[in-house]
């Protein structure tokens, strides 16, 4: 009896990912979480420079703004709840000094260039096509910062007002890195705040506005489906019922692992969590023979991995 409908995968046939990838994950806060299973397997990734954003138009700025070198300045900053902020990053990079925040910026700006340029994968995150703009200005912000509501225009995106967005990413990328794999997902979170009917159609957009931009080096990852289809239960759900749990997300992990992740990284990684595990080990007697020994095998173990893939730390 079959008890779940599975979405079809493969496994990519070029450009998989392996230990000397380089990842640049940019998004909402799902691409943190698979971030996070990414770090903790010791892959080399850098995640939200300038913390989670939620929106395309929130990604095109940054993106823009780090192939570019914007330089922020005195007035991309303000103040509020005794704390310096800017409109274009999430919050915890505000400051209560300015100067330290405008470094931070520009630091994190430089830092994307980097990344943008030496990156073998790009991972994408889109969480919502809600965006807000501030009245006075008339720019789309990337976080709120807790100023008065009354201070913004709420609106959503059309599909092609997320399609523009979508292709100035892309040509902002391709302009310094045409070999990069760039790789969409939709959040599978659910942005109830703006109500159930408006998160559907937000989503809708997303899907429909990535779907018109997908080519050889562009491609989708179906982890908004996998939540919505093979998990459609709330016991995949935290306490909120909004946000995947745990398990969840080590389940769209483990798919991801089946498309994106070569073979010989796949044993690589095993090696790796089985170091993780043996570092974190709380022995009976630390002072015995058997533990010593158990300490010598892992760090001839550790000096293997750091021999083949220098980059890793443990």
């Amino acid at each position: 009896m079959k008890l779940q409908t599975q979405i079809p995968l493969k496994p990519r046939e070029n450009n998989q990912i392996d230990y000397s990838s380089k990842m640049l994950l940019l998004g909402s806060c799902f691409v943190e979480n698979i971030g996070a299973q990414l770090e903790a397997s010791k892959f080399q990734t850098t995640i939200n420079p300038f913390g989670i954003l939620f929106h395309p138009k929130a990604i095109e700025r940054l993106v823009s703004n780090a192939i570019n070198g914007y330089q922020y300045a005195d007035a991309d900053v303000f103040f509020n709840n005794e704390q310096w902020h800017c409109f274009d990053a999430h919050s915890k990079l505000s400051d209560t000094s300015k100067g330290e925040l405008l470094t931070r910026l520009n630091n994190q700006v430089e830092a994307a260039r980097e990344q943008l340029k030496n990156a073998t994968h790009i991972i994408i995150t889109l969480g919502t096509s809600w965006v807000y703009t501030e009245i006075e200005t008339s720019k789309t912000v990337a976080n709120c910062h807790k100023v008065p509501q009354k201070n913004f225009r709420k609106k959503i995106l059309s599909v092609e007002e997320v399609l523009n967005s979508l292709q100035m990413v892309l040509a902002n990328i391709k302009s310094v890195n045409a070999k990069a794999s760039v790789i969409f997902t939709v959040s599978p979170v659910r942005h109830i705040k703006d109500g159930f009917i408006e998160n559907t159609q937000s989503k809708s957009n997303l899907l429909a506005a990535i779907h018109q931009v997908l080519s050889e080096n562009v491609i989708y990852f179906p982890s908004f489906e996998i939540m919505m289809d093979e998990l459609r239960d709330y016991r995949f759900y935290k306490e909120d019922m909004l946000h995947p749990n745990e398990t969840a997300i080590k389940y769209i992990w483990g798919k991801f692992q089946q498309v994106w992740i070569s073979s010989g990284a796949l044993k690589t990684m095993q090696t790796v969590m089985d170091i993780q595990k043996g570092i974190q080990h709380k022995p009976f007697n630390p002072n015995s023979e058997a533990h010593f020994k158990f300490l010598q095998k892992l760090d001839v173990k550790k000096e293997q991995i750091q021999t083949c893939y220098p980059h890793i730390s443990f």
